[in-house]
């Protein structure tokens, strides 16, 4: 059910000036990609590192599957709390709790001396994936609707980003280490060590560099009248009740999720299959995340641009095409022998999963504006959601891993048809209309008057 638009903040920017590190608006932008980035990072920084790790606590294939599974399990009731947390006390402290909390397990699963204690710390760094809907609700509240699509790709993009240097810098760090003398048993561990070091900076940086909101911090906005006090009008319950979400909710499985299961054994899959060495195959594996770095983009600058000619709508179709186009090249993929011919599938099935994220993030902000945490937070466990169901896939003993993805990719092709089910009301979509065409002129004035 539709919820009537609240009054909203006044200052969300119309246009994004990368260079302008004045505004709050920019300021928020740069730090909460960079934070999503180093959590992203740190969140599958071991993945590529497994077959070490396999080999040195002598794990199982069952027990690999279990740790992938764990690995994304904790974020699903991570992302469903977070949003509601990102509402009540703001994202710049919200973002700040997360880091440095988060921090710890990543240093954390260093110390691991056997299955059990791996098993619990890959869990517990599960739990900073919740990040991604900090870095959504940010971006939702300081951009105007005609740029909030691109804005919120973007800042995950770039930060998804993350992943894919994790593929590439972790193995590189790994025989860094090894070269200066360090044994195996501590190279790993030290390189994860230092990954939530940055990780635990970070959450200094974001409290000292960012607001909440264009005007200032909730709690400063709430004592001024321009906020409703913390839990007032609260819409969590009717935002759970619109099946809108739910859908939304499948669609992100079928990209985000996806993305997430790729990340976690795109490294291990060239080393079994296409025979290559551990640094080898983490830098294959590492081109499929750093497609975020404008993949992501497309898909909600198109979101943006579809809502121009077709409104709401055309951020519909969007979304329903690119998540049929991925599943295809998921099939493809699973079906190459070449390494070459491989990679190059998996690069168009890359580019289709970060624009299918990119673009269900483009109709997050207009599902339900009372509730937009609760909103982006339940789409966001979606994804994890999806990549935990995924990972049941490649636990399994009878199915090879090509055989998993084929499967996963004719699951993406079904779930593409579930977003034709999003609609609006005739009324909410002329107020977004109207509401579009006033950031329009307002960008315009701002380019005529430069501030």
């Amino acid at each position: 059910m539709e919820s009537p638009r609240p009054q909203e903040l006044n200052g969300k920017a119309t246009r994004i000036q990368l260079w302008n590190f004045r505004l709050p608006q920019m300021r928020a932008f740069h730090v909460t990609w960079l934070a999503f980035f180093l959590c992203f990072f740190s969140w599958f920084a071991i993945a590529p590192l497994m077959a070490v790790v396999r080999e040195e606590l002598a794990l199982t294939k069952t027990q690999v599957g279990n740790i992938i599974i764990a690995s994304v399990a904790i974020t699903v009731l991570g992302r469903l709390l977070i949003g509601p947390l990102c509402e009540r006390f703001g994202p710049r402290l919200t973002y700040t709790g997360l880091l440095m909390l988060g921090a710890l397990p990543v240093v954390g699963i260093g110390f691991s001396q056997d299955y059990e204690t791996f098993l619990l710390f890959r869990m517990a760094i599960g739990a900073i994936g919740t990040s991604f809907v900090i870095t959504q609700y940010h971006t939702s509240v300081m951009f105007a609707p005609n740029v909030v699509g691109t804005a919120n790709a973007t800042a995950a993009g770039w930060g998804n980003m993350g992943g894919g240097a994790a593929q590439v810098a972790m193995p590189l760090l790994l025989a860094a280490l090894l070269s200066l003398g360090v044994g195996e048993f501590w190279g790993w561990r030290l390189a994860m060590v230092l990954a939530g070091a940055a990780l635990w900076l970070a959450g200094l940086a974001y409290y000292f560099l960012t607001q909440d909101a264009p005007e200032g911090n909730y709690r400063e906005l709430r004592s001024q009248g321009k906020m409703p006090p913390s839990g007032a009008g609260d819409s969590f319950w009717p935002a759970l009740g619109d099946y809108r979400v739910w859908v939304l909710f499948a669609a992100y499985g079928a990209c985000f999720g996806v993305e997430l299961t790729i990340h976690n054994v795109a490294a291990l899959y060239y080393h079994d299959y296409f025979d290559l060495d551990l640094q080898r195959a983490g830098l294959v594996a590492g081109l499929f995340g750093l497609m975020a770095i404008f993949a992501r983009t497309l898909g909600g600058f198109f979101s943006d641009r579809c809502a121009l000619q077709l409104g709401l709508r055309g951020r519909v179709l969007l979304l329903c095409g690119v998540l049929l186009g991925e599943g295809l090249a998921l099939m493809v993929f699973s079906q190459m022998g070449n390494l070459a011919a491989a990679v190059a599938a998996m690069l168009v099935f890359a580019t289709l999963v970060h624009m299918g994220a990119g673009a269900t993030y483009g109709l997050v902000p207009f599902i339900n504006k009372r509730a937009l945490g609760t909103v982006a937070g339940i789409v966001g466990a979606g994804g994890n959601l999806g990549a935990v169901a995924s990972g049941f896939l490649f636990r399994a003993e009878g199915l090879s891993t090509p055989q998993a993805l084929f499967y996963l990719g004719m699951a993406v092709v079904a779930t593409s048809g579930l977003t034709l089910l999003v609609r609006f009301s005739p009324a909410l979509q002329e107020e977004e209309r109207r509401a579009l065409h006033l950031a329009l002129a307002e960008r315009q004035r701002q380019e005529l008057v430069p501030v």
